[in-house]
């Protein structure tokens, strides 16, 4: 059954505290933008980063992003899309020019996933990746990474670049030990609706030794949808549901995780 086809999960208990889905792609979900931050307000997600992952879609991050209060935009080439394009540095000057406005306030998703990535892949993504953090240092806006089955070398290169002050590993991806080095150079993790999944115990390890003040939560709508609905469309609404679930991993209450979440999305992205 494709996955339009599957039924849309049911609005969770509102959060008594607001929080924000600190990575979401509205432009790939099936309800409208207007609907999609409705529903997500209606349950204590009041403020949403959109996230571009080319040109094109970073171009509708940023015009979604003015044209909504409770959206902000990042704007990068995604990982994978550093090998396709067929004038990098015409692309990354694209990305430069949108980086700039004041409603764009990450550089992201950029890093690097080495999945299904050969050898030329590689290189390409290295390169895009090291002109992504310097676009972000440049203009002072937040870094928001990507990083897939390529721990070392993400770790490496942000060593070797110089990471900027406000770094994200969106969708965390590594596990209790590398959380304890993220957390003594000052990224944030964030964590999506995979760390419910049964066989994600690395992730809720990683989770419970990461600090509160450098924890966020999202849900790169429309995918990783938390257990119990996985398989069905994720949207920005999810997020207390996933949310809940790292209360209970962390032995915090969701209210105080709420707070602290609230408030390092703010910190993170610089509004």
């Amino acid at each position: 059954m494709p996955k339009t086809a599957q039924p849309a999960p049911p609005l969770p208990e509102p959060l008594r505290v607001p929080v924000a889905d600190s990575h979401t792609h509205l432009d790939m979900q099936d309800s409208g933008v207007e609907e999609a931050l409705a529903a997500a307000a209606s349950v204590g997600v009041t403020t949403v980063v959109q996230v571009g992952c080319d040109l094109e879609r970073s171009r509708w991050a940023a015009e979604t992003a003015a044209a909504h209060a409770s959206v902000h935009a990042a704007v990068a080439l995604h990982p994978n899309e550093a090998p396709r394009v067929p004038d990098l540095d015409a692309a990354l000057a694209g990305i430069e020019e949108l980086a700039a406005l004041p409603q764009v306030l990450a550089v992201g998703e950029t890093g690097l996933d080495y999945f299904r990535t050969g050898e030329d892949g590689v290189a390409a993504q290295q390169r895009s990746f090291r002109a992504h953090v310097e676009i972000a240092k440049r203009l002072d806006k937040a870094l928001v990474i990507h990083d897939r089955d390529a721990h070392e070398d993400v770790l490496r290169l942000l060593d070797e670049e110089g990471a900027p002050e406000r770094t994200v590993f969106h969708c965390y991806s590594g596990d209790a030990a590398m959380a304890e080095v993220c957390a003594a150079k000052g990224y944030f993790m964030s964590f999506a609706g995979n760390v419910t999944f049964k066989n994600a115990q690395p992730l809720r390890d990683a989770l419970a030794v990461a600090p509160p003040e450098l924890v966020l939560v999202e849900t790169d709508a429309p995918f990783l949808t938390p257990a119990p609905y996985r398989g069905r469309p994720n949207a920005p609404y999810l997020v207390p549901v996933t949310l809940r679930a790292m209360a209970e991993t962390k032995g915090m209450s969701e209210d105080v995780l709420a707070e602290h979440i609230a408030k390092n999305t703010a910190r993170a992205f610089g509004y």
